[in-house]
């Protein structure tokens, strides 16, 4: 199933889609996705981010096969840095070198604690993409990587959740103008099983959170003017336009 949140005439909503529209969801983060029953037309609805997290964590080391001898390592960014499709991703005017790089970013879909690889599947609704803007001049400045991760737009997401995915090998495409990167999620250091309950040990997760697996080679410099667009193979594409704040 493809979980979409949209805005519509009648508010804003989760939503199942197909190629004819959108069926309204009670509850996707029950035990059973409940349909409303009512229809709402594509043409009469605009995707928003899939999810409002409450978390939303990323992972260092996990680029590649050399990360696998260096240990596990997450970073959190800013909730609020969450934009949907279509929604422009904009640079500050003090900022440096921005890179977007394509990730598969899974949905938690329920409360996890010490959860063992095995339990992933029960843990994640879904998956979805995510593109991890990053300033690289102020990551290099900011341990913490704050600065260069959590400003605001910096975390573009969508256009929906596949819960039907399987995530060992897809490949990843970033397209800034003609430039385009190509990678896929079966070069990870990790595997999403085992981030899942790495990160369970160090921090509640709950429905709706996003954790952002890592960048397997997939990064694109991006500038005023650009639209970057992020391709999942089984999750379609998300794509955004590149602005200055002000």
């Amino acid at each position: 199933m493809r979980i979409c949140r949209i805005a519509h005439a009648g508010g804003v909503d989760y939503a199942s889609w197909d190629e004819e529209g959108f069926t309204l969801l009670l509850d996707p983060f029950g035990a059973h996705a409940r349909q409303a029953g009512l229809r709402v037309p594509a043409a009469r609805a605009r995707l928003l981010a899939p999810v409002e997290p409450r978390t939303v964590v990323g992972m260092a080391h996990n680029t590649g096969p050399s990360d696998r001898g260096l240990p596990p390592a997450a970073f959190l960014k800013a909730a609020r840095s969450v934009v949907g499709p279509g929604a422009a991703v904009r640079l500050p005017d003090d900022g440096g070198r921005v890179v977007a790089e394509g990730e598969l970013a899974m949905v938690i879909g329920r409360e996890t604690a010490d959860v063992r690889p095995a339990d992933l599947l029960s843990c994640v609704l879904g998956f979805t993409i995510a593109n991890d803007v990053t300033d690289r001049t102020a990551q290099s400045r900011d341990p913490l990587w704050t600065e260069a991760k959590s400003r605001p737009t910096f975390t573009p997401v969508g256009p929906w959740i596949e819960t039907d995915l399987d995530p060992a090998d897809a490949a990843i495409t970033v397209t800034v103008g003609g430039e385009a990167q190509t990678a896929s999620t079966k070069g990870l250091a990790r595997d999403p099983e085992e981030i899942l309950a790495y990160l369970s040990r160090l921090m509640p997760l709950g429905p709706g959170d996003l954790v952002l697996t890592g960048a397997p080679g997939a990064a694109v410099a991006v500038s005023r003017g650009d639209d970057v667009s992020v391709r999942i193979d089984g999750l379609g594409e998300l794509t955004n336009p590149v602005e200055a704040c002000s």
